[in-house]
């Protein structure tokens, strides 16, 4: 049996356990696989090592309130503001505000 796009991400990090790419992979696996735990586990140890633009931001505050987690998506969508105005989207950023404005 072929091992799943998961198993191949764990088996990576394995080796490279900081390397932000592979983290990043793994959560959008996690992502849809609808694995919700795994992929918040992943996105913060993710955001730890990585300079994110804001994508990561959004990813993880959707999952926290889809686990709900509330206070800590607004404080992600904050977070994910912050980042990405620091690296000029503001699309990204008015996309949180929204966000934020529905709570």
């Amino acid at each position: 049996m072929a091992a799943s796009r998961i198993d191949i991400f764990k088996q990576m990090l394995v080796s490279d356990s900081g390397n932000s790419s592979i983290l990043f992979g793994l959560a959008k696996e996690y992502e849809k696989a609808g694995q919700n735990a795994e992929m918040i586990e992943t996105l913060e140890h993710y955001l730890a090592v990585a300079d994110d633009e804001g994508n990561a931001f959004g990813m993880l505050a959707r999952a926290y309130q889809q686990a709900g987690q509330d206070d800590k998506a607004k404080e992600t969508f904050q977070r994910g503001i912050d980042a990405a105005m620091k690296h000029g989207h503001p699309s990204m950023a008015e996309e949180y505000r929204l966000a934020l404005a529905e709570f």
